[in-house]
C-alpha cells in the first residue's frame, strides 16, 4: 500500500470523525429549543434529529463543492494531503475543547479557518482562492446578523397575530408545532453542515490523484451522512443546556419563531451553495426572538461569551492548523 493511499485513508477517517463530532457538537443547537420547552423528550429529539440530519445530508452537494474548490485550489495545492490532515486535526481539537466547556462554537468557522491556516503555512497567502474565500467569509459574517433580524421580525409578527389568544392554549399548540420546526431545522442542518466533510474528503481525493473533478462521490455522501447521523444520536447535552436555557427563557412560541428563522437562513445558504455556521444562525435567531420578546429577558453575558468565541475561532483554528502542518510536514 503506497503512502498516498495510506494518508488518504487517514484523511477520510479524520473527516468522518470531524463529521461525527459535528453531529453532537452542532446538532444540539437544532433541537435545543424543542427540548427546553419539553415539546420533545431528549431521547426522541435526538433520534428525530439524527434521521433528519441524514436525510438532509443526502439531499444536496453544492456546499461540498464550494468547500472543495473555493478556499484553496486542490489541483495546485502543494503538500495537499498534509494541509488537509492538519486542518482536520485542528478543527477536531477546537470542536472538542468548546464542546467540553459547553460553548456553542462554530464547526464551520473551525474547519474553514483550519484549511486556510494550513494552506498559508504550506504555500503562503497566495495559495488562497481569495474570491471564493471572501464569499464564504461574507456568508459566515452576514448570516447571523440576518438571522437576528429575521428572528426579531418573525416574533414581532407572532406577538401581533396572537396577542388576543389565551397564552396557555397558544403555548400548548405551539409545542406541537415545535416538533415539526425542530425536524425542519435538523433537516436544514444536514443539508449544510454534513457537506463540509464531504468537500474535504473530495479535496483529498483530488490532491492525491483519486478524483479529477469536484463532483462528490456517492460513497462520500453516504459515509458523511451516516457519520453525522451517528454523532447526532450521541447528543450534545452541554450545548443543548446553553442554547436552550442560558440565552433566554424559551417558551414554545419563542422556539417556533427561532426555528423557522434559522431554518430559512440555513436552507437559503444551502440553496446558493454557501457554507454557514448553523451554530451562529440558530443562536442569533434566539437572540433576535428574545430581543423582540423582552430585551431585559436576554442573558447578554452568555451572548457576549458566545460572540467572543465566534470571533476567535477563525484565527485560533488557522494558527493551530498552521502549527500542526509545520510539525506533520517535518515528519511525513
Amino acid at each position: 500500500m503506497d503512502s498516498f493511499l495510506l494518508i488518504t485513508i487517514l484523511i477520510v477517517v479524520c473527516a468522518l470523525a470531524f463529521d461525527f463530532i459535528n453531529g453532537f457538537h452542532d446538532t444540539a443547537n437544532a433541537i435545543a429549543t424543542a427540548v427546553s420547552t419539553k415539546a420533545l423528550k431528549p431521547r426522541h429529539a435526538i433520534i428525530m434529529a439524527a434521521i433528519m440530519n441524514f436525510v438532509g445530508a443526502m439531499t444536496f452537494t453544492g456546499v461540498a463543492k464550494t468547500i472543495t474548490k473555493d478556499i484553496v485550489d486542490p489541483f495546485t495545492l502543494p503538500n495537499g494531503s498534509v494541509v488537509i490532515l492538519s486542518a482536520l486535526l485542528a478543527a477536531i481539537i477546537w470542536n472538542l475543547l468548546t464542546w467540553y466547556f459547553g460553548i456553542p462554537s462554530s464547526s464551520s468557522h473551525a474547519i474553514i479557518g483550519s484549511i486556510a491556516g494550513a494552506a498559508i503555512a504550506a504555500a503562503g497567502f497566495a495559495s488562497l482562492n481569495y474570491k471564493g474565500f471572501l464569499n464564504i467569509l461574507e456568508a459566515l459574517i452576514l448570516s447571523p446578523i440576518i438571522a437576528f433580524a429575521i428572528g426579531f421580525i418573525v416574533y414581532s409578527i407572532f406577538k401581533v397575530v396572537f396577542k388576543n389568544f389565551n397564552l396557555a392554549q397558544t403555548n400548548k399548540r405551539f409545542r406541537l408545532v415545535q416538533i415539526f420546526t425542530a425536524a425542519l431545522q435538523s433537516y436544514t442542518h444536514g443539508t449544510n453542515d454534513a457537506q463540509k466533510a464531504m468537500g474535504i474528503i473530495t479535496m483529498a481525493l483530488i490532491a492525491n490523484g483519486y478524483a479529477s473533478s469536484s463532483d462528490i462521490p456517492f460513497w462520500v455522501q453516504v459515509s458523511c451522512a451516516t457519520a453525522m447521523g451517528l454523532g447526532t444520536s450521541i447528543g450534545g447535552w452541554k450545548i443543548i443546556k446553553t442554547v436552550g436555557g442560558k440565552i433566554m427563557k424559551i417558551r414554545p412560541i419563542n422556539g417556533v419563531a427561532a426555528d423557522l428563522s434559522s431554518a430559512f437562513i440555513i436552507f437559503g445558504a444551502t440553496f446558493i451553495h454557501l457554507p454557514v455556521s448553523t451554530t451562529h444562525v440558530i443562536s442569533s435567531s434566539i437572540l433576535g426572538v428574545g430581543s423582540a420578546h423582552r430585551i431585559k429577558g436576554v442573558k447578554w453575558d452568555t451572548a457576549k461569551r458566545m460572540v467572543i468565541t465566534w470571533v476567535i475561532t477563525l484565527p485560533i483554528s488557522a494558527t493551530l492548523s498552521g502549527l500542526i502542518y509545520l510539525v506533520l510536514n517535518s515528519i511525513l
